[in-house]
């Protein structure tokens, strides 16, 4: 079988669209929610749950024959642990701020109903390479609403992307203010609502 043949092209274009982790089938908008008050938490959220999400899928299908199947979920959750602990102490190690900031989030990516459904539904049934690639779709997927959330919240909120000033000096001498209701948890969830709303209106005016 090819690497990028057609099947495998529509399991990763599919998670990116049709079947969207949080768009379409609304999982995962806790988290989606609680690290989206600066970009750069946001994506190094999204790049572990993918990073997760990717691995996770790959050890569950090689050894998903001999997975007795009334324990599966636990050894799903042994494999998923395993891998979030790994992440947090790499986090740790390399980007103490940022794992400060995601607190105890990183944590409960073990509970993320994105992965256990990917690993449940997928992995389970699939071949090692297409679930890697159904973990890596489906982990950017999640991580590209978290960048658009994030990206939007701390620029409107705080005039900065990253930590770094992209609001003029002049905009804000005529008067321009920043939002501080965009650092409040409740835009999260206003943005996430047209995020979702702006995507179903142009998936349904294409179909």
């Amino acid at each position: 079988m090819a690497l990028f043949d057609k099947k495998t092209k529509e399991v990763f274009s599919r998670p990116l669209n049709l079947d969207h982790p949080i768009l379409i089938q609304v999982l995962g908008i806790c988290s989606a929610l609680a690290v989206t008050s600066q970009l750069k938490p946001s994506i190094v959220m999204g790049l572990a749950v993918t990073v997760i999400t990717a691995f996770a899928n790959v050890i569950i299908s090689i050894i998903r024959n001999t997975i007795p199947n009334r324990i599966r979920i636990v050894v799903q959750l042994v494999v998923v642990a395993a891998l979030v602990t790994i992440v947090s102490q790499v986090l740790k190690a390399f980007a103490y701020d940022v794992s400060v900031q995601l607190s105890v989030y990183v944590g409960l990516i073990i509970t993320n109903c994105i992965l256990m459904g990917r690993l449940e539904a997928f992995a389970m049934t699939s071949k090692p390479w297409p679930s890697f690639v159904d973990g890596v779709s489906n982990g950017l997927g999640y991580a590209m609403i978290l960048v658009i959330v994030g990206g939007l919240r701390e620029l409107l909120g705080r005039g900065t992307l990253l930590g770094f000033n992209v609001i003029p000096q002049f905009l804000y001498d005529w008067g321009y203010t920043n939002n501080g209701m965009m650092t409040m948890p409740a835009m999260a969830l206003i943005l996430l609502g047209c995020v979702i709303w702006v995507h179903r209106a142009y998936f349904y005016k294409e179909n």
